[in-house]
């Protein structure tokens, strides 16, 4: 059992409450279960009980073992001071104050009902894809919807403090650090981590400064990123025109190319491949040199996406590789891959300069484009959409895939609002449910202290 149960049981009132005591005896009334504490100290904060008829405010420690006050040394702190009720599974040992006085102790094993128990033991042993997958009927549309809204919320402000990191270890240049997000983007779940690393050895004030010379952009980065061919054998005259900017450039700022091992061309669609990604990045570069900027100054979905409709140079319309010829076409970016930049670096991005700018309305932006774009589709929103929650946009399939990854993968079922609500429709109707073997039966009275 995880003391966040005994959290849970505690503030929603879910355990017997009728003729409560402490361990030595003395009458317990609770008034108030306290505020959850979110900082550091007592576990609740402004709790009113009455013990013995005499009435106390302050705040409640938990345990699932009182020893825990001990190994966890808040006998040392004065924050524990003004604890006035420690409420525990089981008192293994009495807990005093500095003072030496002791401090009441309420057990609360054999006053959880059976069945809740039982759910809680379902939701955390199991092997489904989310633990309450088989409870999913039990959640109303008002509850999914407002958790919903507060993940997608939760999920920009983590995207929006990573993103002020590279600002403030970039000295403050938002310019370059979203150029390196939006690179990141461009090369997906493959290529990602090498485009990111070829826009930290090519740093934006350089490219910047060729910004009008697409052949110098190009031979920049394909330089850089080690892809451009060998001397060995004969070679276009585009090649070696790259290659002969590219020397020069290279001595004149000091550069040192990435290991071509560190692309991924294998299992890709060729309009995926890290060639092709570059020479889009390129023309992005050539048609504006201040990418965040013109993001910042965009009104709407489409104005974004407009930003990112760009054609290839001449050479990279008949190529997907260095000297392989195919049919030509324009190979602008895709709409996915544009909605992916939109939702991993742009979105992020407005975030990050709100909460730094404390302006709302960039954050709201943030929250309003991804509403305005449709939802991924991907395998974990597959496997949402089998269990009856569909995505009907980009904000909810950025909160279905935090709640797998943050919630159900991690078993925080007794922080999230539907495991919750499975909780307390279990204690609604106790009794209900799958019937558990005698072995787990042994184990859960066990930990309850009935039967």
């Amino acid at each position: 059992m995880r003391e966040a149960f005994l959290h849970f049981i505690w503030r929603t009132g879910r355990f017997d409450l009728r003729q409560l005591r402490s361990t030595t005896g003395q009458d317990i009334q609770i008034h108030q279960f306290g505020a959850p504490n979110e900082d550091g100290g007592p576990d609740f904060l402004a709790a009113q009980v009455s013990i013995d008829g005499l009435q106390w405010a302050g705040q409640v420690e938990m345990h699932l073992n009182s020893s825990e006050w001990y190994d966890h040394g808040h006998e040392r702190d004065p924050a524990y001071d003004n604890v006035i009720l420690h409420v525990v599974l089981r008192e293994d040992r009495p807990v005093f104050r500095a003072d030496g006085s002791r401090i009441p102790c309420l057990e609360l094993r054999g006053r959880i009902p059976p069945g809740i128990l039982r759910s809680y033991w379902r939701l955390m042993h199991n092997e489904n894809w989310i633990p309450c997958q088989h409870q999913l009927h039990y959640v109303g549309e008002d509850v999914r919807e407002g958790w919903l809204g507060f993940l997608v919320r939760e999920r920009l402000n983590a995207k929006g403090e990573y993103f002020l990191g590279t600002v403030h270890r970039g000295r403050r240049d938002w310019e370059a650090c979203f150029f390196r997000a939006l690179a990141r983007s461009m090369g997906g779940r493959v290529n990602g981590e090498a485009m990111e690393m070829l826009t930290q050895a090519l740093p934006l004030r350089i490219l910047q400064k060729h910004q009008h010379s697409l052949l110098q952009l190009e031979a920049l980065l394909f330089g850089q990123s080690g892809l451009l061919p060998s001397a060995d054998g004969e070679q276009e005259e585009y090649t070696i025109l790259l290659k002969r900017e590219y020397a020069l450039l290279r001595t004149k700022y000091g550069l040192t190319p990435l290991p071509a091992a560190a692309w991924r061309f294998l299992r890709m669609r060729p309009n995926g491949f890290p060639t092709v990604r570059i020479a889009q990045l390129a023309a992005l570069l050539h048609r504006t040199g201040q990418l965040f900027s013109k993001a910042l100054a965009a009104t709407d979905q489409r104005e974004l996406m407009n930003m990112f409709d760009v054609k290839l140079s001449n050479y990279w319309r008949s190529h997907y590789r260095f000297g392989v010829a195919t049919e030509t076409k324009d190979r602008r970016l895709g709409d996915d891959m544009v909605r992916s930049i939109l939702i991993n670096a742009v979105a992020p991005a407005l975030e990050a300069y709100g909460r730094a700018r404390k302006e709302g309305k960039y954050r709201n932006r943030a929250v309003s484009l991804l509403r305005a774009l449709p939802a991924e589709d991907n395998s974990v929103i597959r496997r949402w959409r089998a269990l009856g929650w569909t995505a009907g946009n980009a904000a909810d399939s950025q909160a279905l895939l935090s709640l797998k990854k943050e919630y159900c993968s991690r078993s925080r079922c007794l922080e999230c609002p539907v495991g919750q609500e499975v909780l307390g429709q279990t204690y609604r109707k106790d009794g209900d449910g799958p019937i558990l073997s005698l072995n787990e039966r042994a184990v859960l009275y066990r930990i309850a202290g009935v039967g």
